[in-house]
């Protein structure tokens, strides 16, 4: 079943082309504008909660319709096959949302809690077994990065079309640490316990990784394209050769588009190579749609329901228009910039000075020379046991993850009302509580930090609570 799953991953040669030449299109108009931009028409400082909805500059009348085509697609409901509404047929079988605002509410992060004080949609399981050796398993991760559990698949849906049953809940029990600082101070960390409840299609394999992530923030991500990658692979260090403690690693990834493997930028673990791919993985897992990236739907053997379910009348639920409409609107977001006032600069002082700078990397310039602070350095590093999952993608370990971006995150407050929980999987209420997480490569930055004094600690939670 694998290997037949790889197989129809396949997309004809010109499929492939379109895609490359409409992205090439964006790629050459983007520089045109960014180069205008300079001057912070890209940016805002307002912090509003519809701030990312909106184009990040002037569009002409056939650009401006591309833009709110993709918003369609992006915000409008998906329903089940078949249906009379064809351009938005196709959701499922399997899925988690019907759509893809439901887990990026208004393009920001997801939460880990809805209104209700249940889990959100933005909060998925993610599962993978180790490889056996075979050449199934080792074909799997050389295209997938990862080895899918066997009944269950690559993420665990909470929803089915009719008379499919959805798979499994989640479930996730804290354990309370408490830290103690050096001059006394004690905060409270969560440590999680994952689990799945209600699982309607048996156990899972016994070797089984389930790891939680939350939908990341969609800020900059037009921005993040415009990163060379030579800028993005100079800063890598993997064997520590300058001796600071920081090794980044850059995740080379197998790319469905290009067939070959190229310097993965996105996801938590840096496994896609580009905004489009990430967009059609996150639809065939989230919402269960099919593309010319991803032609299979998300069923297993095991799962007869869901193979013998209604499919909608066009070769894919996602055409490559649609494709590209959402990956031209995602593309081309407003971003945030906050005002680079006294305040700010100091807390970025303190940043550098303790050396979050060192992955959290403060300047980056597009292709077009225009500066950008997505605070990552988009590499991947170690950040020690307590951070990790227990899966591996592609080249990242179980231990390694992408540095997240932390632009954006001041926007959090202001569309959900409400502080994010920030890391992979929510378990950090605050800021400092993400500090303490930090071990592996971070572990120096994160005792500087709680060997600064408590205000100048303040300062910086601070600095960060503005990105």
């Amino acid at each position: 079943m694998m290997l037949q799953i790889l197989k129809k991953q396949n997309f004809s040669l010109n499929t492939l082309q379109k895609i490359i030449l409409t992205k090439s299109l964006v790629a050459i108009f983007a520089t045109g504008l960014f180069a205008v931009n300079s001057g912070g028409k890209y940016f805002s400082s307002n912090k509003n909660k519809s701030l990312l909805l909106k184009p990040s500059h002037k569009l002409s009348d056939e650009e401006y319709d591309q833009f709110i085509l993709g918003r369609s697609f992006f915000v409008i409901p998906w329903v089940e096959a078949p249906s009379a509404t064809t351009a938005r047929d196709g959701l499922g079988p399997l899925f988690n949302s019907n759509t893809c605002v439901s887990c990026h509410p208004r393009n920001g992060r997801g939460t880990l809690y809805n209104k209700n004080g249940n889990f959100a949609r933005s909060l998925v399981a993610r599962l993978s077994i180790p490889s056996n050796g075979s050449k199934e398993h080792e074909l799997l991760k050389t295209k997938m990065g990862f080895v899918p559990e066997p009944t269950y698949g690559a993420q665990v849906s909470i929803n089915g079309v009719h008379g499919v049953p959805f798979e499994a809940k989640p479930d996730i029990t804290y354990e309370e640490l408490e830290v103690k600082f050096p001059d006394g101070e004690i905060d409270t960390i969560l440590k999680p316990k994952y689990a799945l409840s209600d699982k309607n299609y048996g156990e899972l394999d016994p070797n089984t990784s389930i790891t939680f992530r939350i939908a990341p923030s969609l800020h900059g991500l037009g921005l993040l394209e415009q990163i060379s990658n030579e800028d993005i692979l100079a800063n890598v260090d993997e064997f520590d050769k300058n001796k600071d403690g920081i090794s980044g690693k850059a995740n080379m990834v197998y790319s469905p588009l290009t067939k070959k493997e190229e310097l993965g930028k996105y996801t938590w673990k840096a496994s896609a190579a580009t905004v489009i791919e990430q967009v059609a993985g996150a639809a065939n897992n989230d919402m269960g749609l099919t593309s010319s990236i991803f032609k299979m739907e998300n069923c297993t053997d095991s799962q007869k329901e869901c193979n013998e379910a209604p499919k909608p009348r066009d070769a894919e639920d996602i055409t490559d228009l649609r494709l590209n409409a959402i990956d031209f609107y995602l593309t081309n977001l407003k971003s945030y910039k906050p005002k680079e006032d006294k305040e700010f600069k100091e807390g970025l002082e303190i940043f550098e000075q303790i050396s979050c700078s060192a992955c959290h990397i403060t300047n980056f310039k597009t292709k077009s020379g225009l500066n950008v602070a997505p605070y990552s350095d988009l590499l991947l590093h170690d950040m020690g046991d307590g951070l990790s999952d227990g899966r591996s993608e592609f080249q990242a370990s179980k231990n390694e993850w992408r540095t997240a971006p932390l632009w954006g995150l001041a926007l959090h407050e202001k569309i959900n009302k409400k502080k994010p929980r920030l890391l992979h999987d929510g378990r950090a209420r605050n800021f400092q509580e993400a500090i303490l997480w930090h071990g592996g490569e971070a572990s120096n930055a994160k005792k500087a930090y709680m060997n600064l004094p408590k205000q100048t600690r303040e300062k910086l939670i601070k600095f960060l609570e503005r990105l």
